[in-house]
């Protein structure tokens, strides 16, 4: 694959029956789905799952997305989604870049960037980043977030 950014953490998809649509393609709530399931298996790559979430009283919720659609998926597609960590301040906010391929011929179908805002679970309003957030997401950013640039095609 050509990733648009160095050491990129990675989720295999197939394309299933359920995520098409009535236009024969991958609907797109379902390529939110496959972010939020990526994004997810990251973080407790890193450390930081919904136990740890949980015992912390804090969390990284959803603040904005932004995706660029490019190319449909189709049923039984092998796929491959990638994250990385590009920004944060260490205090509320982090984002992350996102790519989606299509293993067959390499086609980037999906480019999302979500940006997460840290928030005390137990009221659901934001709260700074705990210590051990700044220490465990410190491991997933990406090399190149010090440029913030992305490459594209």
């Amino acid at each position: 694959m050509k990733w648009d950014l160095d050491n990129p953490h990675t989720l295999e998809i197939t394309v299933q029956p359920e995520d098409i649509d009535g236009l024969g393609h991958a609907n797109n709530i379902v390529y939110v789905g496959w972010l939020e399931r990526c994004a997810w298996q990251h973080s407790s790559s890193l450390g930081l799952g919904v136990e740890e979430y949980r015992k912390l009283d804090r969390a990284m919720a959803v603040f904005r997305h932004e995706i660029d659609y490019l190319s449909a998926a189709y049923e039984g597609d092998q796929l491959v989604m990638a994250t990385w960590i590009i920004s944060w301040d260490k205090k509320l906010r982090m984002t992350r870049h996102f790519q989606l391929c299509r293993k067959s011929d390499g086609a980037t179908l999906l480019r999302a960037r979500t940006t997460f805002v840290c928030i005390e679970v137990s009221t659901g309003k934001p709260k700074r980043m705990p210590p051990i957030f700044i220490e465990v997401y410190a491991k997933g950013m990406s090399a190149d977030a010090e440029t913030g640039e992305v490459t594209r095609d």
